[in-house]
C-alpha cells in the first residue's frame, strides 16, 4: 500500500494522521532501531500503548524484524503485565510518553525488562527516543519471514484467569485481512473506526485488514469513548464508512449518542461481535442508521473470525441474532460429547477448522493439545480443528445459532440449564435493560439460579413480578429464583459483561 497510494492515511488518531509512506518509513527505522537493541526473528517484543498512531508504527516495525508484537494494556494492573513479560519473556518494550506513570509502576515489578524504546527519560534501564530512532536509515531490511512464523501474541485470561498467549502466525493474520477485506468489499476510499484496543482481537481489523486495502484506520481517542454524544460527533466528522466494536459501545450510542441529531449516510457497515446483541436495541440502532448494512462477526481470539450473518431487515425482538455461515476457506463440525457430527437442528459443540487458527498457546502445550480436534480423512494427513466451546445448532435456512457456552452450561436438579438462553429472555423482557444470569450455591445446598439486572430507565418492575412473566417463557426448573437489581453490571476490559465479578458480588448479597 506504501507503493501503491504513499499519500493515502493509513492511520489517524485525534488531529494527526500518518500516510501510508510514512508508516513504511517509521517503521523501517523502527526496526533497524530494534535490531541494533537485539531483537532478533522469534523474540517477543511488547507494546506498552494506549491508543496512539505509534501503536501502528510499532506493530509494523515489530513485525519487520521477525519478531512478535505483544500488546499490553497500560491501564491494566501491574501485576498483570509483569505476568505476561515475564510468561513471554519479553526484554525489550516499545513505548511512550504518556504511559509514563504506568511504566514506572510495571517497573517496580520482578521483569526481564532491560530496554524501553520511545522514551527519554531515565526509567532504571535503558530507554531509546525518538529522535535516536528517527536518526536510524529507513530503508527495508532483509529479513525473511516465513508464514508459519509468529506475528503476535494476544493474551486473554483463561477460566482460571490466569493470562494464555494466543500465538498467531503471519499466516493466519493475512488470512483474516485476506478473508474481511473480501466479504466486507473493503477498498482505498474506506475509512474505519477502530474501537478497540490493540490487545484485544476485533482491532487486527483496522491494523490488518484496512492496511491490506489501502484504507484507513481511525483510532478512536479514549476520551470518546466515554462519551456516546461526543463519540456519534467524531463518527460524523471523519466520515467512518465501517464501524467495528463490542455491542456495548452501539448500545451506548443508542442510548445516550444523539444519533438523531447526526449525518450518519457516510456508513455503509456495521458490524459487531464479541457477546450477544439484544435485538431489541440492535432494532433501534437499525432505525437511527438505515443506510448501513448491519453484520453479526463471530470468532473466538483463537480464530479471530469464522462466521457472518447480514441482517437485511431488523430482527425479531424475541429472537437472538444468528451467527450465520462460515466464510471462504473455513469448515465447520458441530459434535456431541462424544465428538460425533449432531443432526441438524440438535445443539452441540461448534469446531472450526481455518486459514485463521492461531497456531497454539505459547509454552502451554497440554492447553493447546486439549483444545484442538484432529482428524485424517487421508491417511496421514491430519485436518485440525479448534474446539470453541460454544454451543450451536444449525437452523433451517443453514444458519448457525448461538446457544451458549460450554462452561456455561449447568445441570441443576436433573435438567440441563443454559445459562445464557436465560439471559436473552431476560434481556428481550421490555423493562429490562441488561441482564446476567449465575448460579448460586451456599454451604452445601441444593445450587440455585440467580440474576442480576438493570432496570431500563424510566421503568420499575419487582423481583416477583419479573419471575411471573419469567415464567410465560422459562420452565419453572430453569427460572431465576433469585433476582438482585444494580444501576450497572460489571464489565472486562473488552466491556463484556464480568460474569465472574457478577457471581462474587451475588454472592456477598445473598449471604447477608
Amino acid at each position: 500500500s506504501a507503493e501503491r497510494f504513499p499519500e493515502q492515511a493509513a492511520f489517524r488518531f485525534a488531529s494527526d494522521s500518518v500516510t501510508y509512506e510514512g508508516l513504511s518509513d517509521a517503521a523501517n527505522r523502527l526496526a533497524s532501531m530494534l535490531i541494533e537493541c537485539g531483537v532478533k526473528k522469534g523474540d517477543r517484543v511488547g507494546i506498552f500503548s494506549g491508543p496512539s498512531l505509534e501503536s501502528a508504527k510499532a506493530v509494523f516495525g515489530i513485525m519487520k524484524t521477525g519478531a512478535a508484537y505483544v500488546p499490553l494494556d497500560p491501564s491494566a494492573p501491574a501485576a498483570r503485565n509483569a505476568f505476561v513479560i515475564n510468561d513471554c519473556g519479553i526484554r525489550l518494550l516499545v513505548s511512550s510518553e504518556s504511559c509514563l506513570e504506568s511504566l514506572k509502576l510495571l517497573l517496580r515489578e520482578e521483569t526481564g525488562v532491560s530496554t524501553i524504546v520511545g522514551i527519554d527519560e531515565d526509567l532504571g534501564v535503558r530507554t531509546v527516543g525518538n529522535r535516536e530512532i528517527w536518526q536510524m536509515a529507513g530503508d527495508e531490511l532483509n529479513v525473511r519471514v516465513l508464514d508459519d512464523d509468529p506475528a503476535y501474541i494476544m493474551y486473554t485470561s483463561g477460566t482460571t484467569g490466569e493470562p494464555k498467549g494466543i500465538v498467531h502466525t503471519h499466516r493466519s493474520g493475512l488470512s483474516y485481512a485476506k478473508l474481511s477485506k473480501e466479504l466486507y468489499q473493503v477498498n482505498p476510499e474506506d475509512r474505519l473506526g477502530n474501537h478497540s484496543p490493540l490487545h484485544f482481537d476485533i482491532s487486527t481489523m483496522g491494523y490488518f485488514t484496512m492496511p491490506l486495502a489501502g484504507a484507513t484506520t481511525v483510532i478512536i481517542p479514549e476520551a470518546y469513548k466515554k462519551f456516546p454524544a461526543s463519540l456519534s460527533q467524531l463518527i460524523e466528522d471523519e466520515m467512518l464508512t465501517i464501524w467495528y466494536s463490542v455491542p456495548l459501545a452501539l448500545i451506548q450510542l443508542v442510548q445516550r449518542g444523539l444519533l438523531e441529531k447526526r449525518d450518519l449516510k457516510s456508513l455503509r457497515w456495521v458490524l459487531f461481535g464479541g457477546e450477544p446483541f439484544p435485538s431489541k436495541h440492535l432494532i433501534e440502532l437499525m432505525k437511527a442508521i438505515p443506510r448501513a448494512t448491519f453484520s453479526n462477526v463471530y470468532g473466538p481470539a483463537e480464530i479471530n473470525q469464522c462466521t457472518y450473518y447480514h441482517l437485511s431487515k431488523a430482527p425479531a425482538p424475541e429472537k437472538p441474532v444468528p451467527l450465520g455461515r462460515v466464510w471462504d476457506n473455513t469448515e465447520i463440525l458441530v459434535v456431541d460429547n462424544d465428538d460425533r457430527r449432531v443432526a441438524r437442528g440438535e445443539t452441540g459443540e461448534l469446531l472450526v477448522r481455518t486459514a485463521t487458527l492461531m497456531k497454539g498457546y505459547w509454552r502451554r502445550p497440554e492447553l493447546t493439545k486439549k483444545t484442538l480436534f484432529t482428524r485424517e480423512r487421508v491417511p496421514g494427513v491430519p485436518e485440525v480443528f479448534y474446539r470453541t466451546g460454544d454451543l450451536v445448532f444449525e437452523n433451517a435456512k443453514g444458519d448457525l445459532v448461538f446457544m451458549g457456552r460450554l462452561d456455561r452450561q449447568v445441570k441443576i436438579r436433573g435438567y440441563r440449564i443454559e445459562l445464557d438462553e436465560i439471559e436473552s429472555v431476560l434481556t428481550a423482557h421490555p423493562h429490562i435493560e441488561e441482564a446476567a444470569v449465575y448460579v448460586y450455591e451456599k454451604n452445601g445446598d441444593q445450587p440455585q439460579i440467580a440474576a442480576r439486572v438493570v432496570v431500563k430507565a424510566g421503568s420499575s418492575i419487582s423481583g416477583p413480578r419479573l419471575q411471573k412473566d419469567l415464567g410465560k417463557y422459562l420452565p419453572s426448573y430453569s427460572a431465576p429464583s433469585l433476582i438482585s437489581f444494580s444501576d450497572i453490571l460489571p464489565r472486562t476490559a473488552a466491556g463484556k459483561i464480568d460474569h465472574k465479578e457478577i457471581k462474587r458480588q451475588g454472592e456477598q448479597e445473598f449471604k447477608k
